[in-house]
């Protein structure tokens, strides 16, 4: 065959090829998203996204909510000026802390110190048709203490900052493993088809604000489409989302359908599935252009609300992520993370409490009860707590406060199919361990898994061989005690 006829033959067989892959991948990815769409906004919530193939039926069960807002305080809270009234404690104030308690114990405090016994730096209340003490750092907590399930039992297995929020979002300590929002994500998909299905958010305030490692949120071995997104607090929402000056929305459609169509040519010969992440991360990034500004333009939000959460919009605090994080959950985003950094008090505390409590307390109680009206509560999971909890005594430094602490510490979930004003869980008679219905941090999991519809044993991604899971393979446990 002459190479002309042959080069002539293989260009149509290319533009041939071309438009069938063209139009399956273009036009049914735009079906898809349409169908995902038009579900959202009936009201069902979805099943895996096109292609994934974690849950075998999408999902297990009838799910309870369709979205997460975790309020993270990242830095460790002390449950006992929050949520944990020990009155042993006060009684022993200033006294050696017993051997009997930390010996053979992981404990953050330098090697040689004395160890004495640290009572309560504030005072608690009992709130509610429970009588769950909450302490007075907390006063707009005492107003939504009949909405919340408090857990004063969880343990984990990190005691320094870095691998124990590792820990608390993937599972494990170790680096590179998928976040709970990614694996949360490959497991049910996206309600929107216009914003990123799982956010983060950061604020500051308090002491020593740690920085947040971006793996916190990767998709770890998992496609990356189901990474977490940074929204900045202030400024520009998003890095990367907005045209280069004088690039128009037309010309940049048509640069995103050039790169797609030749990505698609190149996959037919690799065969690599990063190649559709990349390519839906353009067309997503193409379409937050339009929506991003939407959301974050909260010029339509009227001033009772701001009032409501303490927020002014835009300043790039706790309160005004909150606000965003509402209009995140009305618009499909299935995981948001607010991440608040500076609980970690080893000395000052009453100082840095006050503190960080001022610039959380009362957006906290305000985005539950905004959901509330909103009718949304029941379909939200909302999750408060740090990576870990504080010790029951104090070495000396400074003014008082408290160092790292594993075995025992609180939080609380609210919202759909969660018990309200309950109480789950206790702690010995100083705070230190978990002695009755200890939670583990892979039971947390499972829990929320579970109120998604998700059997967390059957949510899996196989990976160097293995069948790989956000809760591992060690023992794991819907928390029932909180579940209504």
């Amino acid at each position: 065959m002459p190479r002309t006829a042959w080069n002539s033959d293989w260009q149509r067989l290319l533009l041939r090829r071309s438009f069938l892959s063209g139009t399956a991948a273009g036009l049914g990815a735009i079906a898809a998203a349409s169908m995902l769409t038009s579900e959202a906004r009936g009201g069902g919530v979805t099943g895996l996204s096109p292609g994934v193939t974690g849950p075998h039926a999408p999902p297990h069960f009838p799910p309870r909510v369709r979205r997460v807002i975790f309020l993270y305080m990242a830095g460790g809270p002390s449950h006992l000026e929050t949520f944990d009234y020990k009155p042993e404690l006060d009684r022993l104030d200033g006294q050696s802390m017993p051997a009997s308690f930390t010996q053979g114990q992981p404990i953050a405090q330098l090697q040689g110190q004395a160890l004495r016994i640290q009572g309560h730096l504030t005072r608690f209340r009992q709130c509610g048709e429970a009588g769950a003490w909450i302490s007075d750092f907390l006063p707009h907590h005492r107003r939504i203490v009949d909405q919340i399930a408090i857990i004063r039992s969880m343990v984990t297995e990190q005691i320094n900052h870095d691998p124990a929020h590792t820990f608390m979002n993937t599972g494990t300590a170790i680096s590179g493993r998928p976040s709970m929002g990614a694996w949360i994500q490959y497991g049910l998909g996206s309600e929107s088809d216009a914003l990123p299905g799982f956010v983060v958010m950061t604020s500051v305030g308090g002491r020593n604000p740690q920085p947040i490692a971006m793996r916190q949120w990767s998709a770890g071995f998992l496609p990356s489409r189901f990474q977490g997104v940074e929204f900045n607090s202030a400024g520009e929402p998003v890095h990367y989302v907005a045209n280069p000056p004088g690039v128009s929305r037309p010309l940049q459609s048509r640069v995103i359908e050039t790169v797609r169509q030749l990505e698609e040519e190149r996959n037919e010969v690799w065969q690599n599935p990063e190649v559709a992440a990349r390519i839906s991360a353009y067309e997503l990034a193409f379409k937050m252009q339009v929506s991003v500004p939407e959301l974050v333009d909260m010029s339509d939000e009227p001033q009772y609300v701001w009032d409501m959460y303490g927020a002014q919009p835009g300043d790039g605090s706790f309160a005004s992520n909150c606000v965003l994080a509402r209009r995140m959950a009305e618009r499909g985003v299935r995981f948001i993370q607010l991440y608040h950094r500076g609980w970690d008090h080893h000395g000052d505390l009453v100082k840095h409490m006050h503190t960080c409590c001022g610039l959380t307390d009362r957006p906290v109680a305000a985005l539950l009860q905004d959901l509330q009206w909103r009718g949304m509560l029941d379909e939200t999971l909302v999750v408060w707590g740090g990576e870990f909890g504080r010790t029951p005594m104090f070495q000396g430094k400074g003014g008082p406060g408290r160092d790292h602490h594993i075995k025992g510490f609180s939080m609380w979930m609210a919202g759909g199919g969660v018990r309200r004003g309950c109480v789950y869980g206790e702690t010995d008679e100083l705070g230190y361990h978990a002695v009755v219905d200890p939670v583990h941090v892979r039971d947390l999991h499972a829990t929320i898994l579970h109120q998604l519809g998700i059997d967390h044993r059957r949510l899996s991604f196989q990976y160097q061989g293995l069948d790989m899971r956000l809760t591992g393979v060690e023992p794991a446990r819907v928390i029932g005690g909180i579940l209504a």
